[in-house]
């Protein structure tokens, strides 16, 4: 483990124990909900699932969907909240990096990330990416939340720049939208963006 993933590790299962979780909101974001009503039920990956908000909510609409997350206290929580939700049989959660999900296999209708990708290391994020495009389906739908940075600022958490998620993806993928906007955490705001892209 890098030193730059080991110090995210750190600062993720810290904030777990401390419950200092903002991303944690009982409801799952319009993005995923309009999936559900814009695609037919199928196979779902969740990449830095959390505490399983989208993966139990899919599975609630008919989703198959398995959920992968680094902390053990965030696959605890899933794990629990699907039993809650009476989903238990329709999800899989797995501890493990995103760079390291050599185990799960194709093809996948869609993948999610609501916040994982911008906080990994360059390293992580390359092996990320060859995993998304390795079990996604042809014309399959890959739906990406990511803070952005300019990449130039200095005094903030540097994220990721538009052009490293092109670099990243665009060889095998097709954006059909972007939406920019703003996301504030505590007293921190930075630029974001969801992607829509598509396998081809």
């Amino acid at each position: 483990m890098s030193d730059a993933t080991n110090a995210l590790f750190v600062e993720m299962t810290n904030r777990y124990l401390e419950q200092r979780l903002p991303w944690d909101q009982e409801l799952s974001p319009p993005e995923v909900v309009d999936i559900v009503q814009a695609m037919p039920p199928g196979r779902a990956l969740d990449l830095g699932c959390g505490p399983g908000r989208a993966c139990v909510y899919l599975a609630q609409k008919g989703w198959q969907c398995d959920g992968v997350d680094f902390i053990e206290e965030a696959i605890a929580t899933a794990r629990q909240r699907a039993e809650q939700a009476g989903v238990a049989d329709r999800i899989a959660f797995y501890q493990a990096s995103v760079a390291d999900i050599d185990f799960l296999l194709s093809p996948y209708d869609l993948v999610v990330d609501v916040g994982c990708l911008h906080a990994q290391a360059a390293d992580v994020q390359l092996k990320y990416a060859h995993h998304v495009k390795r079990l996604l389906k042809l014309d399959g739908l890959f739906l990406l939340f990511v803070h952005l940075t300019n990449g130039i600022e200095t005094g903030k958490r540097q994220w990721i720049t538009p052009t490293q998620v092109e670099k990243l993806f665009l060889q095998s993928f097709t954006i059909e939208r972007v939406e920019y906007g703003s996301t504030t955490v505590s007293n921190d705001t930075w630029p974001s963006a969801w992607y829509w892209m598509r396998q081809r």
